[in-house]
């Protein structure tokens, strides 16, 4: 099942990413210094994925393609992981587009940090 994760970074941060039916991370957002606003990118990215044009196709310097999702506003609230090819990569924003508005949010902010030492 299609989801969105919620995590808290070592440093205090939240992020989010949104995971396939496979458990793959598909998409990943930046970091939020506040919970409440990963929550509110979390409901732009549902907005925004029924939006074709908030996409953004790319590739980058390994001939490797990915995708940026933006807002109204033009920022970037998430980036997808590496595709091997263009066809993966546009597949995924169909599925992506398909499942993200009523996909469930998952919130593990609250789980436990281990140190690494």
């Amino acid at each position: 099942m299609e989801k969105f994760i919620v995590n808290k970074r070592a440093n205090g941060e939240f992020q989010f990413d949104f995971v396939n039916k496979n458990g793959e991370i598909i998409l990943s957002s930046g970091a939020y210094t506040r919970k409440f606003m990963c929550m509110k990118g979390i409901e732009s990215v549902k907005a925004n994925s029924q939006d074709n044009t908030k996409f953004f196709r790319k590739t980058n310097s390994k001939d490797e393609r990915y995708f940026n999702l933006k807002a109204f506003n033009g920022k970037i609230i998430g980036t997808s992981k590496m595709f091997k090819d263009r066809d993966s990569r546009d597949a995924e924003i169909l599925e992506f587009r398909k499942y993200a508005p009523d996909a469930k949010v998952e919130d593990h902010s609250n789980a436990i940090l281990e140190s690494v030492a």
